[in-house]
């Protein structure tokens, strides 16, 4: 076992020996110190694994020697103690970056609890999370097993990112591991539930909200109450929004959290034209053939969103003042940035911003991305960094200070795909790497969610025989001629378009200003 090695600085240390003595017989070794100059010598010399400090010292006084100590060696912790309590010297101790300050006169228990504050936390959150999960893993065990409803769904996708957020930076590798493999079976079991249930949620009453219901059922109450922004993420998973909300409670406080379900396939075309529309993709190819265009239709196919909102609040009857933007650079978000006064008295703008989706696009095609986002714990770091970063972060601190209530949602989530599964099909079905449509398609059916009739989910069907198959789990479609090279190509990229807990249980959480 390692020691370690404590550095205690103070004019009276000869009054401190039976406190060093305690220290030394719970291993801990005590190098003593009367003064700053000696102990700033003694650094240079020793490594230390951290230093009680002494505030009031003839010569060098405590503040001062801290400040050079974090000149020569910025991480090593410092614990101050002091006679004093005037606040002054405790705000410019804390400005100066110490690890903690005590009140002399300070008592054995004290420097012990101090030195597992600061040298045992990360071991003691470590051993307390390892010990957490290996208690919850039995219960999400036989959660999996009995799981019958989306609600229930939705709370154990959950518990599996607590978990996974819990355990990411802890050094046991087997016990992520295991988080990994419950993550695939919830994946399976998620897979099997969807193909039996999925048909039903549209005809049903006890279903979940999906996304053509998600702007009259939960929306559009919240912006009649007061002037709203809304901002659509595009292909922001569940995990990843996690990591940029606990930076948005800096600026509002959240009101309310509503899970919802990303209707098939998980994919922009489908999902965020559903949002805006209030109408499946069914509805919308019927009653806006001007704005829907089909899988094979050329030009983009999500240039109407505006158009699509407008006529979903004429449906509702519903005379509200909004905006509509889509930021998909620095650029368009600076220009937003500098209108932000011309749109403000709206009763709700509507952002959408595309960055997370272009990052994951990016991982497929830039090695530098799939470098820096190798896995999902990297994924989400390059989110929040991003976010961190954003105009995004500044329309919301400029919202916060008008006192303009918060709606954050998505259209749909990513998952990182590694195994392929083959497909057959003529030249013009969907290219999309996890779902398909189109004629005489052929496929391993156990890989798949196969609909022969689009219909029945209120998907559009553009020939008589077409149908749609979306790939379960972490599995993306490739055809058999060069298979290998398109196998490698893809792997271990981010796709959506199928089924998966990752892509279909997203967020839409309202947050309201903080004074």
């Amino acid at each position: 076992m390692t020691t370690i090695e404590i550095l205690w600085v103070d004019d009276e240390i000869n009054h401190l020996k039976p406190h060093i003595l305690f220290l030394e017989k719970k291993n801990y070794k005590v190098t003593p110190c009367t003064n700053g100059a000696d102990a700033l010598d003694l650094i240079e010399e020793q490594n230390f694994d951290i230093i009680f400090l002494d505030e009031n010292m003839p010569g060098l006084s405590g503040l001062e020697t801290l400040s050079e100590i974090k000149n020569r060696n910025a991480t090593i912790p410092v614990i101050m103690i002091t006679k004093s309590e005037e606040e002054y010297l405790m705000e410019e101790a804390i400005g100066s970056k110490i690890a903690d300050y005590l009140i002399k006169p300070v008592n054995p228990s004290q420097i012990l609890l101090s030195l597992k504050k600061n040298l045992d936390h990360s071991r003691l959150v470590n051993e307390r999370a390892t010990i957490n999960y290996q208690q919850e893993f039995r219960q999400i065990a036989l959660d999996l097993a009995s799981v019958n409803s989306y609600d229930t769904w939705i709370d154990l996708y959950k518990k599996l990112i607590h978990w996974e957020l819990e355990l990411e930076n802890v050094d046991n590798p087997g016990l992520l591991e295991i988080l990994r493999d419950q993550k695939q079976e919830a994946n399976s079991v998620f897979f099997k539930f969807i193909k039996k249930n999925y048909q039903d949620w549209f005809y049903e009453m006890d279903a979940p909200v999906l996304s053509h219901q998600l702007f009259s059922k939960v929306i559009l109450p919240e912006i009649e109450k007061q002037k709203t922004l809304v901002l659509v993420v595009d292909n922001l998973r569940y995990d990843q929004y996690f990591m940029i909300e606990k930076n948005i409670q800096n600026h509002y406080k959240k009101l309310s959290e509503t899970p919802f379900f990303s209707i098939l396939p998980t994919a922009t075309h489908y999902a965020r034209n559903a949002i805006f529309s209030g109408m499946t993709p069914l509805e919308m190819s019927k009653h806006h053939k001007e704005f829907w265009k089909n899988e094979n239709d050329e030009g983009g196919k999500n240039t109407h969103e505006e158009d699509f909102l407008k006529s979903q609040l004429k449906r509702l009857r519903k005379e509200l003042s909004f905006s509509y933007h889509k930021i998909v650079n620095q650029k368009t978000g600076r220009e937003l940035l500098q209108n932000f006064n011309q749109i403000k008295h709206n009763d709700f703008n509507v952002v959408v911003y595309n960055f997370v989706d272009i990052l994951s696009h990016a991982k497929t095609d830039t090695k530098v991305i799939k470098e820096l986002a190798a896995n999902d714990k990297a994924f989400r770091s390059l989110t929040e960094t991003w976010f961190l970063n954003s105009t995004m972060l500044e329309l919301i601190q400029k919202a916060q200070k008008e006192n303009i209530q918060l709606i954050i949602t998505t259209d749909h989530g990513t998952i990182n795909c590694n195994k392929h599964t083959q497909v057959i099909g003529t030249k013009s079905i969907a290219s999309n790497l996890r779902y398909k449509t189109g004629r005489s398609l052929t496929y391993q059916e156990k890989d798949v969610y196969a609909v022969h009739n689009p219909n029945s989910i209120f998907l559009p069907q553009e020939h008589l025989n077409s149908s749609f198959i979306f790939a379960k789990e972490n599995l993306f479609f490739v055809y058999p001629n060069n298979q290998n090279h398109y196998t490698h190509y893809y792997k271990d990229t981010y796709q959506h378009g199928g089924v998966s807990l990752e892509e279909m249980i997203i967020p839409c959480v309202t947050f309201t200003p903080k004074n």
